[in-house]
């Protein structure tokens, strides 16, 4: 089963995390706010206090972000995605975003 880092753990992918776990894949989460957090983890995830600690050994990683500065971000800050994503991991962006900002971070994954 693969790793799957969920980065915004809302009313949509909350409970995505949670079918993922239930299916058999290890699933961390990361969120601004602990309760969603704590939500995945009653449901058998594993809790992430950092963007960084949350995708650094995922397969796959999942941002559902409330809009495009905030992906930006998570993206590009010295402990986000960027920086901290294994080799080979792939980043699947969720959120209702403009195609600039998906442009921007495409670039910086390559």
């Amino acid at each position: 089963m693969s790793t799957l880092a969920f980065i915004g753990l809302g009313i949509m992918d909350g409970p995505m995390a949670q079918h993922l776990v239930d299916a058999g894949h290890t699933v961390v989460g990361f969120n601004r706010s602990s309760g969603p957090v704590e939500r995945l983890v009653a449901a058998g995830g594993k809790r992430a206090a950092s963007v960084s600690e949350a995708v650094r050994d995922a397969d796959v990683i999942i941002t559902m972000l409330a809009d495009d500065a905030a992906l930006a971000d998570v993206v590009g800050r010295a402990d986000g995605l960027v920086a901290s994503m294994a080799k080979g991991a792939i980043h699947v962006a969720m959120g209702t975003h403009g195609v600039g900002i998906i442009r921007d971070v495409a670039m910086r994954h390559a």
